[in-house]
């Protein structure tokens, strides 16, 4: 029979959460979807190196493989994650509390897409599979590990938003949406889940040097004003200390921070995203 990499890499899994030793006393896990490529990969690695029992779960198998490799069968667990799909999520949380003995510290939901361009022009099922991605993914992720998240004391969940999240950005329009959904998202539970002990926060960045931002067949006027400056690397040590801190939201450069003020100007915040859009 011919090699199958996606085969062999579930057959390496499969052997990982059989046969290799259980968590030891003490070590704390995290669950990561989109773990196969930029972001989820890098935090993967990161906390992989702090010791950490890391749960790989993405759409993409082979990457899920390299990266299963890279850090250790008896230190991850890998899984094919639509994360759309409540059963696959059922299944992946099912998995990771078997090789984590019923525990969770952090699920960092960072699966998502985004199709650029003008609004009018991006197909409309490319629309929906932004805000299923990105929003529904999210919401449906939390929910299955909630019990796990419950059964943690101290635990965290870290959502992935976006700068975009703060004022809409044109030609990223469903995507601006999508993020702003996850950023009131995690306010909420933020209120919500501090009285179960659970911690839920956000990531935003602007645009990250991804697959998914240089990967585009449309550059979106923001990034020729600013530029793709902030690394996968960066992010993930951004939310390294997202999961030992406070914050509700996370925001890593000075300038979107700075941007993010000026929700008390309206007026000027509407101009300054118009200036750097080239609209």
């Amino acid at each position: 029979m011919p090699y199958e990499p996606a085969l062999f890499h579930l057959w390496l899994a499969y052997c990982a959460g059989s046969l290799a030793s259980p968590r030891m006393i003490g070590q704390k896990s995290i669950f990561i979807t989109g773990a196969a490529s930029g972001i989820g990969m890098e935090t993967a690695l990161l906390f992989a190196r702090h010791g950490w029992f890391v749960g790989l779960f993405d759409m993409n198998e082979n990457g899920l493989g390299s990266l299963v490799e890279q850090i250790g069968v008896d230190r991850c667990c890998m899984l094919r994650l639509d994360v759309t799909n409540p059963d696959d999520f059922e299944n992946a949380a099912r998995l990771f509390s078997g090789r984590a003995h019923g525990k969770l510290d952090v699920l960092f939901n960072c699966a998502g897409v985004t199709f650029n361009g003008p609004f009018a022009q991006v197909p409309i099922p490319k629309l929906q599979q932004i805000i299923r991605v990105n929003v529904e993914g999210t919401i449906i992720g939390i929910r299955a590990c909630l019990d796990l998240l419950r059964a943690t004391q101290g635990s965290r969940v870290i959502n992935m938003s976006s700068a975009s999240a703060f004022y809409g950005v044109p030609e990223m329009a469903t995507y601006s949406a999508s993020k702003a959904a996850i950023r009131a998202l995690t306010e909420a539970l933020n209120l919500e889940l501090e009285r179960e002990g659970i911690t839920v926060s956000d990531i935003m960045p602007s645009f990250v040097d991804t697959p998914m931002v240089t990967a585009q067949s449309y550059e979106v006027g923001g990034v020729r004003s600013l530029g793709v400056r902030l690394t996968a690397k960066q992010v993930a040590e951004v939310i390294w200390e997202a999961a030992h801190g406070k914050k509700v939201h996370w925001i890593p450069q000075w300038n979107i921070r700075f941007f993010n003020r000026l929700t008390l100007f309206p007026s000027l915040h509407r101009w300054l995203m118009k200036w750097i859009s080239g609209f």
